[in-house]
């Protein structure tokens, strides 16, 4: 058998990091043996333990290890990282460490540094020259990129749970359930909107399309106008139809006022993407004054970024849709890092894009009428997500009413 020592550290009690390090050990297969174990008394205190994991062969230990770095622990022996050079363009070296989407330190020359612009189903690469650790996707690794294998070196830390009063962002929150009070929930989302404007923080804001369909889209429109949106992710289907809303009052064909399909309405989206064609881009549009109102014409009025992402079913699609997927990743990373906060609003893939590129430590809420687009997040490993299961309709409304006369909204 193999054994190595692992440290645990933090509030390892009330995060129930311990227990769930012991219940992991032994569903692996493997054995365990509690060294030492250190509980803080006071709320401020940490709380340390030392632990001998014990597995079948040096395979399965690794296994064991892998699983366990996720959740915090630390190997007790400090040794260097392990790195080997990629030896062709998107190709990785045997025994790969692929990160979590928790903030990552690896020991390098002796000291530990921070791995940059940090991510899930990625890899780390130390830069030599700089010394410095960056997060890279497997699409983005070059031949010579010396890449992090194995296990040694590297430390993981997970987002404490909040001690004391209970937040809507406590970490590792209870499952979505559409029984949950949504107006409460929403109040506190306001109010941590309201925290992180006041702090100069960013929002971003993942939109699909239901957000027009439903007849919320001016909402979302004045959010973006008076600075509380940031950052706009969508596909082609929420610009498109926001545009044919401005133009012809209509979301796929039916009145956003009244609810009633309009004659031979079906085409207007197509309309919408032609004359956005005709004027080159959305932001042309606006210039040209074709474009008058809407989510996009106020991105583009208030020098809010946008990044439309497209996919296999897209009508047109708008000349500012992204339809290389490498691309529109690419894209979202430079904004994803820098946000404080993403709202992603009835739009399963999307969401679910854009959360595997987020760190832990973004506030995330996942607005659906179906729950299982907040299980899938969870699934995925955006285990920091808030769910609201509720009608898109419904929660923009809340929000904005329970944010207006905040300072938060400028002038």
């Amino acid at each position: 058998m193999d054994t190595r020592e692992i440290k645990l550290s933090g509030h390892i009690i009330d995060s129930l990091t311990l227990p769930k390090t012991l219940d992991l050990i032994m569903d692996m297969g493997g054995d365990f043996e509690i060294l030492d174990v250190n509980i803080g008394k006071q709320k401020k205190d940490v709380s340390h333990a030392k632990i001998r994991v014990i597995g079948n062969d040096e395979s399965h230990l690794g296994e064991i290890l892998d699983e366990l770095s996720e959740i915090g622990a630390v190997i007790s022996e400090i040794k260097e990282i392990e790195l080997v050079p990629s030896t062709k363009d998107k190709t990785l070296p045997e025994d790969f460490y692929s990160t979590t989407n928790h903030p990552t330190q690896v020991r390098y020359n002796g000291q530990w540094i921070e791995v940059e612009d940090i991510e899930m189903d990625c890899m780390i690469v130390i830069d030599p020259e700089s010394k410095r650790a960056f997060c890279k996707p497997i699409g983005r690794i070059e031949e010579g990129d010396l890449v992090a294998v194995g296990r040694e070196g590297i430390k993981v830390e997970p987002p404490e749970r909040p001690r004391g009063k209970k937040g809507v962002f406590e970490f590792m929150s209870s499952e979505a359930s559409s029984e949950k009070p949504v107006r409460s929930i929403v109040k506190n989302i306001a109010s941590e909107i309201r925290e992180i404007k006041k702090r100069n923080g960013k929002i971003a804001i993942v939109a699909g399309p239901a957000i027009v369909h439903t007849g919320s889209a001016p909402i979302l429109a004045r959010m973006i106008r008076e600075g509380i949106i940031d950052v706009l992710f969508a596909g082609n289907a929420l610009a498109t139809h926001d545009i044919e809303n401005d133009l012809y009052g209509t979301s796929l064909g039916i009145c956003t006022k009244s609810g009633e399909a309009v004659v031979r309405g079906h085409r207007h989206h197509i309309y919408a993407i032609n004359e956005i064609n005709k004027a080159g881009s959305i932001k042309e549009a606006v210039e040209k004054g074709v474009l008058k109102s809407g989510i996009m014409y106020e991105c583009v009025k208030n020098n809010a970024p946008f990044v439309l992402a497209g996919s296999i079913r897209d009508d047109g699609p708008l000349p500012d849709v992204i339809t290389d997927v490498i691309q529109a990743q690419d894209e979202m990373r430079k904004y994803a890092q820098d946000v404080d906060m993403v709202i992603m609003i009835a739009t399963m893939l999307h969401s679910i894009a854009v959360g595997n590129i987020l760190p832990s430590y973004v506030k995330s809420i996942c607005v659906d009428i179906n729950p299982a687009t907040v299980t899938k997040l969870a699934d995925r490993g955006s285990a920091q997500v808030v769910g609201v299961v509720t009608d898109v309709g419904a929660f923009l409304p809340i929000l904005y009413e329970s944010l207006e006369g905040l300072e938060c909204i400028k002038d």
